[in-house]
């Protein structure tokens, strides 16, 4: 388990709570409202040049994790071209 096992115990015991992580605010949220109008302009946009237009305006994170955060958050639109599994990866 990776755990000491006193550490353990006293998770069982009671005598301890177990500290829930922070999860890491995400750097694409700045972004979305601005990379939803250009996919609203242009349909066919690739996510390479959405990606490469961010980078300009201060995203600071990597390709794979920009087209997954465009998946996450357009799920519950219509995926344009550009926002599919595989489009745009080429750049």
């Amino acid at each position: 388990m990776g755990r000491d096992r006193k550490t353990i115990r006293a998770h069982l015991n009671g005598e301890r709570a177990p500290r829930q992580r922070r999860q890491a605010p995400d750097a694409f949220v700045p972004f979305l409202d601005y990379c939803r109008q250009r996919v609203a302009d242009d349909p066919h946009l690739w996510a390479s040049t959405l990606f490469d237009e961010v980078v300009q305006l201060g995203y600071r994170g990597a390709y794979s994790t920009f087209t997954g955060a465009l998946r996450r958050y357009e799920s519950s639109r219509t995926a344009s071209p550009a926002m599919r599994r595989g489009a745009g990866i080429a750049r």
